[in-house]
């Protein structure tokens, strides 16, 4: 079980009573009173994302989980960082409310520059994420191969987006949806939503339907290939990091089908 936040890091964000641990959030963010509370990873990600939440206006469309400063001043202590509890509950079977509330979030951040960590940031999701926008990197696995060879050079305006948006979205009675944990990525707002995409289609029971219904997004096709692509070398990546053969997870194939047809039809 992982180790919840040390009783000097709840003093330093005001954080009243014994931790919980929440679901999501990779197993590590942590719930006290009115706080949430989990390790922030790279800082300088951490603390531009903080700054970047804490400056957009609020929406009547999107809630934001607004970051909290530690008493310092910093947005960090010790490695945490934290956020104001914000109420409502995940629905990933929600797929096109989780696409309209991404939508609506990107609206906000049109005029946020591409921060510099980008650049720096080392991880599954980043590699993979680099791998599948490059034309030149065709993986091995014949999976892998045949998305990638179906990629196009495409020119789709950029900016920054979240790159997990279908379990991130609260949804509570009464009020707008809320975002949270931000994967900030500088990349097209249609690949953000096609990622959403691919992950109902993968996981949550979503059909052709849910692909027909956004494919008037910008590149919708390669986008599709892109988010597949991201998601599949992500789970390579990990394989590779632990020591262990990959093999794509069965519920990959029949999506790969899809989005290649989606590549043929044009």
């Amino acid at each position: 079980m992982p180790m919840p936040p040390p009783p000097n890091v709840l003093n330093a964000f005001a954080a009243v009573g014994e931790p919980e641990l929440l679901d999501g959030g990779q197993g590590g963010t942590w719930r006290a009173g009115a706080v949430v509370l989990k390790p922030a990873g790279l800082a300088a990600e951490a603390r531009w994302r903080a700054s970047t939440l804490d400056a957009i206006p609020d929406s009547d469309l999107v809630r934001i989980a607004r970051p909290l400063r530690a008493v310092s001043g910093d947005w960090l202590h010790e490695g945490w960082e934290a956020w104001r509890y914000t109420a409502g509950h995940t629905d990933p079977s929600q797929w096109d409310a989780a696409i309209a509330t991404g939508a609506a979030f990107h609206e906000l951040l049109t005029a946020v520059p591409r921060p510099d960590f980008l650049d720096g940031r080392d991880n599954w999701w980043s590699r993979s994420d680099r791998i599948a926008w490059d034309l030149t990197a065709v993986p091995e696995a014949p999976l892998l191969r045949r998305l990638s060879e179906a990629r196009a050079p495409i020119a789709v305006q950029e900016q920054m987006v979240h790159g997990d948006l279908l379990g991130n979205v609260l949804y509570e009675p009464g009020l707008a949806p809320a975002i949270i944990d931000w994967a900030p990525y500088w990349r097209p707002t249609s690949w953000a939503a096609a990622v959403a995409v691919v992950d109902a289609l993968c996981w949550h029971g979503a059909d052709q339907s849910l692909v027909d219904r956004w494919s008037s997004l910008e590149a919708w096709s390669q986008m599709l290939l892109r988010a597949l692509l991201y998601r599949m070398i992500t789970d390579l990546e990990a394989a590779c990091a632990s020591g262990d053969d990959w093999q794509p997870h069965p519920a990959y194939e029949p999506v790969v089908h899809l989005v290649l047809t989606c590549v043929e039809r044009g």
